[in-house]
């Protein structure tokens, strides 16, 4: 282990220790994040987005943390079960507790367990999967989802997370903002997530003017291929924070008056559940 790299784990010792005593580093401004707890909440995020479970060296070339300061965090989360290693010991995942945490979310958040009511009805209207969202930052986070009993396909698990450009629940979202509040809340570079991802960023910008017009998002094969989907805002906060839509294969879509026969149905009940939602003192 070199000086520096033990030097720097004696800092996050150091930080760990107070942030258990005082709550926050004695040493540390108020306005800054502490360090340690910085670099935890990175690696959980960083093993949460990684397809497969990720060895120490691809952590740390993910993380770009000293080598012996991330074995000292990923050894704490281990005993702590919020990761878990492989039968080797050496790859590591998202442990037990990191999903009890995130259940306790859709337990406890007031809208969330509404959504399953709401999605059974309008699955049964429209026939096609559907899916309830939240929008982070520049992103969709997928909270609830009821899959179509017609067609049988992969669907988004709830917990996904996927940027807001390529889906029609993030760009319904998008549109909520102005365009300056788009402009900075996007990267700086648009991933193509299939050839018809929308990656010009005032191609986009011109996308979201069309879904103030139309009161819905279109959203053609834009991140999954052979799949079309149309969202709108669930309207009860301003701006929205969420939103519902309804996936269908495009060759379905492309039967003539059905996207507007679904759009006129979800909007009908992303406009109904807003409405409860106030009456009922959500925000």
């Amino acid at each position: 282990m070199s000086v520096g790299e033990t030097r720097f784990e004696m800092r996050d010792t150091v930080l760990m220790v107070n942030d258990v005593k005082d709550g926050l580093s004695a040493t540390t401004p108020e306005s800054q994040p502490v360090k340690s707890a910085e670099r935890t909440i990175h690696i959980l995020e960083t093993l949460a987005a990684s397809p497969t479970r990720m060895s120490l060296g691809e952590l740390q070339e993910a993380c770009k943390y000293p080598r012996s300061s991330l074995h000292a965090l990923l050894r704490t989360l281990k005993e702590l079960r919020w990761i878990e290693a492989d039968e080797s010991g050496s790859r590591y995942g998202i442990g037990t507790h990191a999903l009890l945490t995130g259940t306790s979310y859709l337990d406890k958040d007031s809208v969330v367990g509404r959504a399953a009511a709401v999605l059974e009805a309008l699955r049964s209207d429209v026939r096609h999967t559907v899916h309830f969202a939240r929008r982070d930052e520049d992103s969709v986070i997928y909270l609830a989802s009821r899959g179509s009993k017609l067609e049988v396909r992969r669907m988004h698990r709830v917990g996904r997370k996927l940027p807001c450009h390529v889906t029609a629940l993030g760009q319904a979202l998008l549109a909520e903002l102005t365009t300056d509040e788009v402009t900075q809340l996007l990267p700086p570079k648009l991933e193509a997530y299939t050839p018809n991802s929308i990656v010009d960023r005032d191609a986009l910008i011109a996308e979201l003017a069309e879904v103030r017009k139309r009161g819905w998002s279109l959203e053609q094969e834009q991140g999954t291929p052979g799949v079309v989907c149309i969202a709108t805002v669930v309207p009860y906060r301003i701006p929205a924070s969420d939103a519902l839509s309804v996936s269908m294969p495009a060759e379905v879509a492309s039967y003539p008056g059905e996207l507007e026969r679904i759009a006129g149905v979800l909007t009908k009940h992303a406009d109904a559940w807003a409405r409860e939602l106030r009456a009922e003192g959500v925000r």
